[in-house]
């Protein structure tokens, strides 16, 4: 009986506090992600002049962010862009380029990316899966057969499509420049955007001021494009005015002609 007493005292005083510990609120839910401002939204299409070596217009290339939507366990957005030559250098040589992305609202870091190349006979598809948590990436190539190898990655790493996107959505003023990984074919590049002095750019929306960014690129065995910029309008849209790019083949201008959106 005295260890019944015992244990009938110590339930009595311990009443008070599963009483209290009973009324405390509940913990607060986590507070809900937000997504990071972008100057694009589903719809919009940009659509390119593409100028080769001495062809004025050698292709087309149409950029599209076709839609917002759940991806990978979280939201991103779909980005899709295409490339052709022009009808008179098609009958030369079958090319068609398309590469997508998907960016993730929350963070702007690419979930998967893929690039579909047809070169005359010739038919490849490249996947990049990301694991930003781990810091790596499979990487596939599809042709007749499939070669599969997993990649390490720096951190914030972009596809090349992503890049584009990304650097839209980035504050910049003359003389800045900042990193940005970028993952192609398999192969990390180290990339520093330098920001140029600001410019106005004739296009034919009209002549716009706008930033030159030169990436340098390094730390990759692969050669790397020679005078590489890319124009940014100093606007709310943040719009991919003009590319230029110098490749074994030649010199290549994308300059654009259309925004709808």
């Amino acid at each position: 009986m005295p260890r019944l007493g015992v244990v009938i005292i110590s339930l009595v005083l311990s009443m008070p506090v599963v009483a209290a510990q009973a009324r405390k609120a509940p913990p607060p839910p986590p507070a809900p992600k937000r997504e990071m401002p972008v100057p694009f939204k589903a719809g919009e299409v940009l659509e390119f002049d593409v100028g080769w070596s001495s062809y004025v217009t050698a292709g087309t290339a149409t950029v599209s962010v076709k839609e917002k939507k759940p991806s990978y366990n979280s939201v991103a957005y779909y980005i899709v862009a295409e490339g052709r030559p022009t009808s008179l250098l098609s009958k030369l040589y079958t090319l068609y380029y398309k590469a997508d992305t998907l960016i993730d609202v929350y963070n702007l870091l690419p979930q998967r990316g893929s690039l579909y190349v047809e070169e005359g006979k010739r038919r490849r598809m490249k996947t990049t899966m990301f694991d930003h948590g781990r810091l790596e990436a499979k990487y596939e190539v599809q042709t007749a057969t499939k070669v599969e190898r997993t990649i390490k990655l720096p951190k914030m790493t972009q596809d090349a499509l992503s890049a584009l996107y990304v650097l839209r959505c980035i504050p910049v003023k003359t003389g800045d420049k900042f990193n940005m990984p970028v993952t192609d074919a398999g192969d990390v590049y180290q990339v520093q955007m330098q920001v140029g002095a600001l410019e106005r750019v004739a296009t034919p929306l009209g002549t716009m001021n706008a930033y030159k960014i030169v990436p340098v690129i390094t730390g990759s065995k692969t050669a790397a494009p020679r005078g590489l910029a890319v124009w940014i309008s100093d606007d709310a849209r943040r719009l991919p005015l003009k590319i230029e790019a110098q490749l074994a083949v030649g010199r290549f201008v994308v300059s654009l002609r259309k925004v709808t959106g």
